[in-house]
């Protein structure tokens, strides 16, 4: 029924995905207990103060990614996208596990927030280069009718982890309740994802090099150092800034509508932690709905279409949306605007997570789409749950958040606009794919 290739590539994508389960796990996790982090890592007579330590050390792991995509970047680009994506997990690895073990403030004083941090640091660095690689792995083993569809998965892999995640903490507080889960029980979900490590590094070392690497690319770059290859990577710079752009919306909307949302829900609108675990669930579940839909209709009709339109949506409903939901709360209509975001995010995420690949220069592409990435989840992305606590604070609106996520919205559609301009980088990197 199905082509020897076709098995194969399927195979494949698994285990390209379970790398990034784990990444998008441990960014969730942390996300989702970052108020109870705040209380065991970073104590302060503020709870807003608090609260906001425990999210910037969750953002300095994102200001680590530029660095870990153009060093691990440029490592794939040298040495191999099967190798590279190799020591990204092993370093999100090593991340995981210090936060896990890691002891309190009341314990070690200092040292914990520091600890904390510099595994944040780890896992920041290593996701540099895992979402670029994965990505560029799929693109290069895909049929070219069918591109969209499989980098779709890379993503896709990353709503299972929020599932994931989300039915732990549903789980946790369900039977143990919210006294034990501030008191231990949320080690339990960190502690969850080490013991996936050995399996999800085991199936990484069975993966076979892409032949576009195996082909061209590295007799390309066979010559070259990372240096080299880093050099020719920033020639390219309106790319890179173009790609940043490009990213924003997606990244935005997916932190607020996931690491952030668990906060947003129990400490804002004044619903239980448990609810906000239930609608990432929900919103994880949608998400990996609308992700591969996307991708394989922008196989189909173009990209185009699908990108302009998610982010005029983007830009001229977060406010609306959000106003509704914080003068009308209720758990419905948290789910009705939850949903909205997912579909915004989901539908504009899986035509332009492959759009992205396949604007970059070939002889840099893991290094190109590593960096364009990582700079924009790390300056944008990784702080959506900081700027939405900011402006909460500041302006006194629980809807302010939404001037964020419009902001990110305009941006993208711009770098669209240009993107796929007639005659301009996607047309002339990709002169013979679908009518755009």
């Amino acid at each position: 029924m199905f082509s020897q290739k076709a098995k194969q590539d399927a195979k494949n994508i698994c285990k390209v995905a379970g790398g990034n389960f784990l990444e998008m796990y441990d960014f969730a996790v942390y996300g989702f207990y970052a108020a109870i982090i705040a209380k065991v890592f970073f104590p302060a007579e503020s709870e807003f103060v608090s609260i906001l330590q425990s999210f910037v050390a969750f953002g300095l792991g994102f200001l680590m990614r530029p660095l870990g995509s153009i060093l691990l970047g440029a490592y794939m680009d040298k040495h191999g996208r099967k190798q590279g994506l190799m020591l990204t997990l092993s370093i999100m690895a090593a991340g995981t596990l210090i936060i896990a073990l890691c002891p309190g403030y009341d314990t070690i004083g200092f040292f914990a927030p520091l600890i904390v941090v510099i595994g944040r640091l780890l896992q920041g660095f290593s996701a540099g280069a895992e979402v670029g690689g994965a990505s560029v792995y799929l693109s290069e083993i895909a049929p070219k009718h069918l591109r969209g569809f499989y980098v779709s998965w890379q993503s896709g892999s990353q709503q299972i982890a929020t599932i994931f995640a989300g039915a732990i903490g549903i789980a946790l507080h369900y039977f143990i309740g919210d006294a034990l889960v501030e008191a231990w029980g949320w080690r339990v979900p960190f502690i969850i994802g080490c013991l996936v490590i050995p399996f999800i590094i085991y199936i990484r070392r069975t993966l076979d090099e892409t032949p576009e690497f195996k082909d061209k690319l590295s007799k390309h770059n066979a010559g070259k150092n990372i240096g080299a290859i880093v050099k020719n990577m920033l020639e390219n710079y309106p790319i890179i800034i173009l790609g940043i752009m490009f990213v924003m919306m997606t990244t935005v909307t997916f932190y607020f509508i996931t690491s952030y949302t668990p906060t947003y829900v129990k400490n804002i609108l004044n619903f239980t932690r448990l609810d906000g675990f239930i609608v990432t669930a929900i919103v994880g579940v949608s998400n990996l709905f609308w992700l591969p839909v996307s991708g394989f209709l922008g196989d189909k009709i173009g990209r185009k279409p699908i990108l302009l339109t998610m982010t005029f949506l983007g830009m001229v409903s977060a406010y609306p949306m959000l106003t509704f939901l914080v003068n009308n709360v209720s758990f419905t209509n948290l789910v009705l605007v939850e949903l909205w975001f997912s579909f915004i995010f989901g539908a504009y995420n899986g035509a332009m997570i492959v759009s992205l690949s396949e604007i970059m220069p070939k002889q840099v592409k893991a290094l190109g789409f590593s960096f364009s990435y990582s700079l924009a989840v790390g300056i944008f992305g990784g702080f959506t749950p900081t700027m939405a606590t900011i402006l909460i604070q500041y302006t006194g609106s629980k809807a302010s958040p939404a001037l964020w996520l419009s902001f990110a919205a305009i941006c993208s559609f711009i770098a669209t606009l240009i993107l796929f301009r007639k005659g301009g980088i996607y047309e002339r990197n990709n002169p013979k794919t679908p009518a755009e």
